[in-house]
């Protein structure tokens, strides 16, 4: 999934005005950041999504790992690991410290994408360590699912199968200048795709299953779009080539 919330790629927009000190990105990336700008509630949570994306985060710009963002986004990488280590060390992947660990990693991805906007510490780096971060998370969960058969194995390897092709389309969608912005479903496939391992941790299988299929579908919905609009991209480019070429 590209980057939705984080310090972050997510578009960004404008409703009902709430003051705030946070810098406002420029829509050119070499001009200052304008402070003291007005940032809505609808674009501090992550509800209006309307826009270009910030300009801190678009593949000319420079990494600027030192964000509270990223820091959010360090720990949760950290955090996996860890969460891994007590999954896997339990008698039958119910252990509730790794479903707890595994919850706090999903949700604080909505913590980073809230301190982006609330300080306007958007950065390259944030937008592409969002969604590896993410993607880690849900092939971590499934793989506990695999190992203690909590959850169908043909559609956990389809969920994984469809993460890891999404970070290499994403690697080289960036080799070749496209931006790949997240859709509608790849954006509401991300809570049910997440919910499913944890679902499956704490012993509710009938939602586990439920959140697993929708988020399934909503993702390879998503992919199917991504591929769409990157072909788009890239026939576009080369089109321009042929044309400044003649």
């Amino acid at each position: 999934m590209p980057s939705k919330n984080s310090g972050g790629s997510a578009p960004e927009g404008a409703g009902t005005a709430l003051s705030s000190g946070a810098n406002e990105p420029s829509a050119d990336p070499s001009a200052p950041p304008r402070r003291g700008r007005r940032i809505t509630k609808r674009r501090l949570f992550g509800i209006d999504r309307s826009g270009p994306p910030p300009a801190q985060t678009l593949s000319n710009q420079p990494l600027n790992p030192w964000t509270i963002p990223n820091a959010i986004g360090f720990l949760r990488l950290a955090g996996i690991p860890v969460f891994l280590a007590v999954a896997l060390s339990s008698d039958d992947g119910q252990d509730a410290l790794a479903a707890i660990l595994f919850a706090v990693i999903g949700w604080a991805d909505y913590l980073d994408g809230f301190a982006a906007r609330l300080t306007g510490q958007y950065s390259r780096l944030g937008a592409l360590l969002d969604p590896i971060v993410d993607r880690l998370l849900v092939v971590s969960g499934m793989v506990v699912c695999w190992h203690f058969n909590l959850l169908p194995r043909w559609a956990i390897a389809l969920v994984v199968a469809r993460e890891v092709f999404m970070l290499g389309l994403s690697r080289y969608g960036l080799s070749r200048g496209i931006q790949i912005k997240i859709n509608w479903p790849g954006r509401l496939g991300v809570a049910p795709t997440m919910g499913a391992p944890f679902f499956a941790m704490v012993g509710v299988h009938w939602l586990a299953l439920i959140t697993l299929y929708c988020g399934l579908a909503l993702a390879l919905t998503a992919t199917g779009l991504y591929i769409r609009d990157g072909v788009a991209q890239a026939r576009a480019g080369d089109a321009r080539k042929l044309s400044s070429s003649d």
